[in-house]
Order: structure tokens, then sequence, then C-alpha cells
């Protein structure tokens, strides 16, 4: 029978296997150059070259090439090598500076570098500023949010709520409950004109406010379907009144899990009596600013985008109705989620962005 030659057992050291991990799942890497590292890490794991096409769905030569690869030039071999060309015109210096006046300092009375602003002061073209700040992934003229929560129990809650959704119990139901508050009944000035053959559909920048409403929604895990009650007002007399549509909607024999978003309202006296009379409900608060793993946060988002963003509605009846009409389409053939990442997955990527950025954090 046979069998192939052996091969070369691959080994990493821990800052080998830090690096790669970050190649491999950072929202900014190359995707040629992910999926090597992926490749890699899966070698490493002790997986022949066949295990790891199938498991990457890759083929089998590429495993080859890159497994071969690393253990002959180590993390340097998975980068493209230079193309052949003309000669470089921009010295290694002259890059590095660019690269260092691009990220410690900016130009007097403005807070971020332009192409043609850091040319000025470089004496390089704009187009070489532009291919260096490709080259090392710098965009001054862009900004992204975070927010870390401060929650002492992060982690045990993040472990709490993806075991659920990762292994839901077989006997009780998993719903994801939260609300989406201030929903706006928005109007354009002037009438919309419509998409036609080469010309997006067009909108006046600026509206009309009619009032708002505020929806409560509770998505249950296996099946998607959705129950939802609009109120006009989010207080707590509001919640106990869709607690107990909610509870009408489902079978009285399982337990009932409840993802629920940890903001006053689910605290106040009213709603925990309500929950001590009914044992079979169990709460899993979300942590501190962690409503993005409740998964009732992404049907919000998907709504949003499908419905509230680019609707006309010329009153907080007409929201309401367009609201309902779209719950009750969700409902006829809904989608399960699925939820990948595991808890690890979630807790070592929070402990990536906090150590990269702890020694560059400006005060307040």
């Amino acid at each position: 029978m046979r069998t192939g030659r052996p091969k070369q057992p691959l080994m990493l050291t821990e800052e080998e296997q830090e690096r790669l991990a970050s190649l491999a799942h950072r929202a900014r890497s190359k995707p040629a150059l992910a999926r090597r590292a992926r490749v890699v890490l899966a070698c490493a794991e002790g997986l022949d070259n066949k295990a790891v096409a199938r498991k990457l769905r890759c083929s089998l030569g590429m495993v080859s090439k890159w497994r071969g690869r690393f253990l002959q030039t180590r993390l340097e071999g998975l980068y493209d090598e230079p193309r052949p060309g003309a000669p470089r015109k921009v010295s290694d210096e002259q890059v590095e500076k660019v690269v260092i006046q691009t990220l410690e300092s900016t130009p007097r009375g403005q807070t971020h570098w332009s192409t043609r602003e850091l040319a000025k002061a470089t004496g390089l073209s704009r187009m070489t500023v532009s291919r260096i700040w490709r080259a090392f992934g710098l965009q001054p003229h862009r900004t992204e949010n975070f927010k870390l929560s401060p929650d002492p129990l992060l982690i045990e809650k993040v472990r709490d709520i993806v075991g659920l959704y990762r292994n839901p119990p077989d006997h009780a139901l998993v719903l994801c409950v939260d609300e989406k508050s201030q929903i706006q009944a928005l109007d354009r000035t002037q009438p919309m004109l419509p998409l036609r053959p080469g010309q997006l559909e067009r909108r006046t920048h600026d509206y009309k406010r009619h009032g708002t409403t505020s929806l409560f929604a509770a998505l249950e895990l296996k099946t998607r379907r959705v129950i939802g009650a609009l109120h006009r007002r989010h207080r707590s007399q509001e919640f106990r009144r869709f607690l107990d549509t909610s509870e009408a909607n489902l079978p009285s024999e399982l337990d009932v899990q409840i993802v629920l978003d940890n903001y006053g309202t689910p605290k106040t006296a009213i709603i925990r009596k309500w929950f001590a009379k009914r044992p079979r409900f169990h709460i899993h608060f979300t942590p501190t600013y962690g409503s993005w793993i409740n998964l009732v946060e992404r049907w919000f988002a998907e709504m949003t985008n499908k419905r509230i963003r680019r609707g006309i509605f010329r009153s907080v009846s007409e929201l309401e109705a367009a609201i309902r009409e779209y719950i009750e389409v969700h409902n006829e053939d809904p989608q399960p989620f699925v939820w990948n990442r595991t808890a690890d997955q979630i807790l070592a990527s929070i402990e990536r962005f906090a150590q990269r950025t702890r020694a560059t954090v400006q005060p307040c």
C-alpha cells in the first residue's frame, strides 16, 4: 500500500503561532495571505496535506506549496516576492519617512494627511504617496468606532451566551430579546425619483419627521421566527406587555432561555416580579456595551436595510404597518442565523485588540 513520502513535521514557535493567527483572522489581511496562513496553521495541527486540503477546500498542490515554502523560509515565505520591472526611483529612506510622517504627525491646522498634502511636504508625487499608503495599509481618511466592554463578567457572559447559540438545549427555547427604540417615520420633502436604466433611485437629502415608534422583538434561535410588538413608548410597562404577548405565543411545556440586553428596563421591579412568577424563564444578560452578541440585533439591522432606511412614511401608522408587514413576510419563510465563532475565538480577538492598542491609547 502506497502512503507517499513522510512529511517533515511543521512546528511553530509561540510568536509564529500568534502572527499566523493574526494574519488568518484579521479583517484587513489580504485574502491570499490569510488563506496561506490558515494552511500553515492547519498543517501545524499535525494534519497531512490531503486532510488540510479537504478542511480548507483548496487544492492539494496549494497545501504542498505553502507547507514547503514555510518550512524553508518561515513567515517571510508566505509573502509574494517582488515582481520584475523598472528600477525603483524611491529609496527605502523616503518610504520610511512617508510612513512615519503619516503615523506620527498631522498637517498644520488639520486632523489627518491627504495624498496631496503629504506629497507637498515630502517632495514626492501624489501617486507615489498613494502607492506607499496602499502597500502599508494606511488610510488616514478613514476611521472606525470601537467600544470595549468594561463588564467584570465579560468572559463568563460571552461563554454563557455563545454556548447557548452553538449548543442550544434540547427541551427549551432560546429567545433573543431586545428593543429597537425611536424608529423615525421620515418623509422626504420632494417626491422620490424612481430607479431607471442608467439612473439610480434618487431622493432629497432633507426630510420631514412625523413621530417615532419602538419595536420590541424576540427572535427564536432555532427557527428565526420573530415575535414583535410596537409601542409608542418604551417603558417597563410596555416591555411587560410585550413579555405577556411572547408568553402567549410560546409552548407552555418548554423552558425558555432569554438572551437580554443589559440595560435598565428589564431590571425594574415590575419586570423582576414578572420573571420571579415564571420560573421556566431563565435570563442571560449580555455584557455591558455588548449588544453585538444578541442575535436579534442582526435581525434589526436586516429589517433596517430592507424596509426602514429607504422607506417613505407620512405617519407613524404607516411606519408601524410597514414593520408589521415585514415581520409577517419574514415569518413565512424564516432562515435561521448560524453562529460560527466560538467563545475562545471572540475572547482571543478582544485580547489581541487590547494588546495592540494599549501602548497607543491617547488620554481622553
